[in-house]
């Protein structure tokens, strides 16, 4: 393995060239049309055209990406997250080719990249489920039928992918034929793949997840969980290690049923089981993520393993080379995923020019960011913009740091949702571990930021100052929204 071509782009592709650059690989990007100037065509030391804008003109045209890693003389391909880093049939396009997949086998995807078998796979492996049930493509009757034995309300989730694309919640049945349609249509847009199956609803569950590692030989072991309860259209935006009320038992019963469903399928490579963790301690089997996870810094941060760096070695033929015993904990780490999107517009996405931008630094703080000033955010892709994580020794200092970060925190152009996620790590529920996946609905439901300071916002952007004054955390209730002279990030320029 000496060149790696990344099939993804933003912040993720920019990770992966940086691992592989330490692993002493050179990195290949790939770029559609709206990506040509993109950072994470910079990060790399080449770069192949793959096509027009849209995804499925792009970064989800398989030939396109094999021939771009011909072209490149490539001869690994990481999926990344998103886009095909699920599909099974991409897996095994690139082994055919003669290249080296890294990730686990296109056998393994299939398995549990599909999330009907995967279901089947952890029932096997005696790991509890949510209750669910597969859906006959345009069968809303029998679908009907289904949902009824759930029993309101349910989920209507995508069988191809994860990250909460293709999913939506259907409180009643008449709800229920709109719920296929735009689930089906969003799948298919995501990952290629329009099937779709029906789960309970759970009311109130956090969502707590396994870090696993294998090398699909000896190796295996967990790498701790990592709590993604804030949840906006049941997408995470928010994500910490370790989960706030995790106990020894209650961490050693999930843990062992993650690596139970890791076995079943003889995993190699990082992947991720994930949970709905009830009230009363009971935790169920959500899912199983073949690839890497957005939120792997926080792991990353608290056990000192480079997770992608690990990628690349096993899919090199490598052992894990680590034991259970060798894996130590240390402090809390806390993770945010800045976004362009407008929260009190229902999260919706925002696109254009970064005209300034403001990253943070200091002792345990990181960025994995896929902006730079001058970029252009278009509307085609994810609105991920950013990751911002920071570590501590305990929880509250984690909050504390991270919050200060935000505050240092700019991005004029597109809107973003600096403000909101300062609020969110400043209510008192949160700071106190009470999450849940509605959290958000519950504590931050028509949230609106301060617009006082505007303009005066604009004029400080333009003169290229920032205040040293950051939004204050309160006793009670939701914090202010920060100022526009701490963040802009809700403010823009006419261009």
């Amino acid at each position: 393995m000496r060149r790696v071509l990344v099939a993804n782009r933003g912040e993720i592709a920019i990770r992966i060239a940086r691992a592989c650059h330490t692993q002493g690989l050179a990195a290949v990007a790939v770029y559609s049309d709206a990506d040509r100037e993109a950072p994470h065509v910079l990060a790399a030391d080449d770069a192949v055209g793959i096509g027009p804008a849209p995804a499925r003109e792009s970064y989800l045209r398989i030939d396109a990406l094999i021939e771009a890693a011909r072209r490149a003389r490539a001869d690994a391909v990481h999926p990344g997250y998103g886009f095909l880093a699920e599909n099974a049939a991409f897996a095994r396009a690139v082994v055919d080719a003669g290249l080296t997949w890294i990730g686990p086998a296109p056998e393994t995807i299939a398995a549990m990249g599909d999330k009907i078998t995967a279901r089947a796979t952890a029932d096997r492996a005696r790991v509890p489920l949510v209750p669910g049930a597969e859906v006959a493509a345009g069968d809303v009757a029998d679908a009907g039928r289904r949902a009824a034995a759930l029993g309101y309300p349910v989920l209507v989730k995508a069988a191809g992918g994860g990250g909460g694309k293709g999913m939506r919640a259907v409180a009643r049945p008449e709800e229920l034929a709109d719920a296929l349609t735009a689930a089906g249509h969003e799948a298919e847009a995501a990952f290629g793949d329009a099937r779709v199956y029906l789960e309970k609803l759970l009311e109130r569950p956090r969502h707590v997840e396994v870090q696993v590692l294998g090398d699909g030989r000896r190796g295996l072991l967990h790498l701790g969980e990592r709590e993604c309860s804030i949840q906006r259209r049941h997408q995470k935006l928010v994500e910490e290690t370790p989960c706030p009320i995790m106990t020894a038992r209650l961490r050693a019963d999930m843990t062992e049923a993650a690596l139970a469903v890791a076995r079943a399928v003889n995993y190699a490579s990082a992947g991720t089981v994930e949970f709905l963790l009830d009230g009363s301690g009971r935790f169920y089997f959500l899912e199983m993520n073949t690839r890497l996870q957005v939120e792997h810094p926080v792991t990353e941060l608290v056990t000192g393993i480079d997770l992608v760096a690990a990628q690349l070695r096993i899919a090199r033929g490598e052992p894990v080379g680590l034991s259970q015993a060798d894996v130590t904990f240390r402090g809390h780490a806390i993770e945010v995923r800045v976004c362009a999107e407008d929260p009190a517009a229902g999260f919706f996405p925002s696109a254009g020019t970064v005209v300034a931008l403001n990253e943070p630094a200091g002792p345990g703080v990181r960025v994995d960011s896929g902006i730079a000033a001058g970029t252009s955010v278009p509307l085609e892709y994810d609105s991920l913009l950013a990751k911002i994580a920071a570590w501590a020794l305990d929880r509250r200092a984690a909050i504390d740091r991270l919050h200060a970060a935000l505050r240092e925190t700019v991005v004029l152009g597109p809107t973003t949702n600096l403000a909101f996620l300062q609020d969110v790590l400043a209510h008192p529920s949160f700071r106190a571990g009470e999450t849940h996946t509605g959290f958000l609905d519950e504590h931050l439901a028509g949230w609106r930021p301060d617009e006082g300071e505007l303009f005066a916002a604009a004029i400080a952007a333009a003169l290229g100052l920032r205040s040293s004054t950051g939004g204050v955390p309160t006793s009670s209730g939701p914090a202010r929204a920060p100022s526009p002279w701490e963040t802009l990030g809700r403010w823009r320029l006419g261009t």
